[in-house]
């Protein structure tokens, strides 16, 4: 659900489920056409909101996970002058036919100890 979504904004995705080899992790890696940014996409799910929204779940730890990822995935375009930012894309789906997507842009900054 979270892929289609992204299609429609006119993202073109680039890889699924990437894991770092030394740990770290990116849903989904694409580049946001329009804007011309690379942009690593955590996907949350839930069925409702009873523990709080999806985005929650991406906390300090996770998103120093997903960071890491990121880095690795950079290094293996050999750090490229470009411009990047991480989303989170929330689906709640109390039944599958109606889910309530919401993408948020910039959800968290890299963190600090990390230089790029």
């Amino acid at each position: 659900m979270a892929e289609k979504f992204l299609r429609r904004q006119k993202f073109r995705i680039l890889y699924r489920n990437f894991r770092a080899p030394g740990g770290g992790e990116v849903d989904i890696v694409c580049r946001d056409k329009p804007e011309g940014t690379l942009v690593f996409v955590e996907v949350k799910a839930r069925a409702t909101e009873e523990r709080g929204r999806p985005a929650d779940a991406v906390d300090y730890e996770k998103q120093r996970l997903i960071a890491r990822g990121a880095m690795a995935w950079l290094q293996l375009l050999n750090y490229p002058d470009i411009h990047f930012r991480f989303d989170i894309v929330e689906v709640l789906a109390p039944d599958r036919y109606h889910p309530e997507i919401t993408h948020i842009r910039n959800a968290f900054p890299l963190p600090d100890y990390y230089v790029y």
